[in-house]
């Protein structure tokens, strides 16, 4: 495989790492300084510019961008895209990660745990949005920010609405959360590579700081995470997505609740304290993709006319609920089960014996004539008069 890591710190030990894993492993591998690409654009002829040299091949890249770097940084993503180069990380990913209004309007679409959060513009909302998310204390963001940067506690609304209307004033996008007391300035960082949690650990602020950030002087340990947590992360991270994340999540009363998710995690950190080759993770996962790519059902599975893929719920109500999928007759129906997605678990394939509970949402593909009427019919009614095809990256996976 020979693997381009886009970084414009070539030094630092994220990418030294990454450097050291991938020639460990056999691969190629050159560090990119993203600031010295150019993109040209023409019919059916995407390509990539580096340093005034046209690009030579890649099998791979992996996105090591910086906050400031985002808009020109995902724009070379999205070219590699463009060019049927797999990135570790997509561009729409970094872009929804990165900015964390967007972050947690797709998360709470979803059964996951996010602090009450809210965002506002109008100098007369901030008040009734600091009492919507429970009162003082509470937690004000930068829409982008990382390393614990942009974050503040105020532990009166006097001072929240201060800092807000401050930080308005300098055109600042703000987020209000609710502060997740019983967290006590700890928070656990799981990094997620593909399907599963690589590496754990516990961050704990010191002093009077409630930034649990290793940058901000936060201490480390190594944690086991249970499969609440590991299922969390995994399923935050491929609904941004992600195929590599560094996952924050606070250990609230009620389970998880995720603080953020970070596309370019750093390795110092967890590495050091976890004595875990992370680095090497990242690299067998990309070169796994490489030699095994994944296939978009979108394009595949809709070649036949009247075919297509959607997702299938199954109510309390329906006939469906306490038989097999065999006993169901979607077999016979040209309906094929492609996954079963319950209470927030992927079971991949399911055996025609498995029974179908309530509640279950199946992803089929099939005939688009005889899923539509399968779908509830107060579904169907907020469903153009074409069934909607579904967009595979929307479904959640864990």
């Amino acid at each position: 495989m020979k693997l381009a890591i886009l970084s414009k710190e070539p030094n630092n030990y994220s990418t030294k790492r990454l450097v050291e894993a991938c020639k460990k492993r056999g691969h190629s591998v050159k560090v990119l300084n993203t600031l010295k690409f150019a993109i040209d654009l023409e019919e059916e002829n995407p390509d990539l510019y580096f340093k005034q040299k046209r690009l030579t091949h890649y099998d791979a890249v992996l996105p090591r961008i910086g906050a400031s770097l985002t808009y020109f940084g995902t724009a070379i993503v999205r070219q590699f895209q463009q060019m049927d180069i797999y990135s570790a990380n997509s561009a729409d990913g970094i872009l929804n990660s990165r900015d964390k209004l967007r972050s947690f309007q797709i998360l709470s679409k979803h059964k996951i745990g996010i602090p009450a959060t809210t965002f506002v513009k109008d100098k007369a909302d901030v008040l009734p949005a600091i009492e919507r998310v429970g009162g003082a204390p509470v937690v004000i963001k930068l829409l982008e920010g990382t390393q614990g940067i942009g974050v503040l506690l105020a532990h009166t609304i006097e001072m929240a609405t201060s800092i807000i209307e401050l930080l308005q004033s300098q055109k600042q996008n703000v987020l209000i959360q609710k502060f997740v007391a019983e967290s006590k300035g700890k928070d656990v960082r799981a990094i997620v590579v593909g399907d599963r949690v690589v590496a754990a650990m516990r961050r704990v602020a010191q002093g009077q700081e409630f930034r649990s950030n290793v940058h901000r002087g936060g201490l480390t340990e190594a944690v086991e995470l249970d499969e609440e947590y590991k299922e969390t992360a995994i399923r935050a991270t491929k609904l941004m997505g992600l195929g590599i994340a560094g996952v924050d999540m606070l250990e609230g009363k009620d389970g998880p609740q995720i603080m953020e998710i970070n596309s370019s995690p750093g390795l110092e950190g967890i590495e050091g304290c976890t004595g875990l080759d992370i680095a090497g993770a990242f690299i067998e996962y990309i070169a796994a993709q490489v030699d095994f790519p994944e296939i978009d059902l979108r394009q595949k599975l809709s070649v036949s006319k009247g075919y297509g893929v959607t997702e299938i719920y199954i109510p309390e109500c329906s006939e469906y609920v306490g038989k097999t999928i065999t006993d169901s007759g979607l077999n016979e129906k040209d309906i094929n089960v492609l996954t079963l997605h319950r209470d927030g678990k992927v079971i991949p394939n399911p055996k025609p014996s498995r029974e179908l509970h309530s509640d279950d949402r199946l992803l089929c593909f099939g005939k688009l004539e005889s899923m539509k009427d399968l779908i509830p019919e107060k579904t169907r009614k907020r469903r153009s008069p074409k069934m909607k095809k579904l967009d595979i990256k929307d479904i959640p996976t864990s």
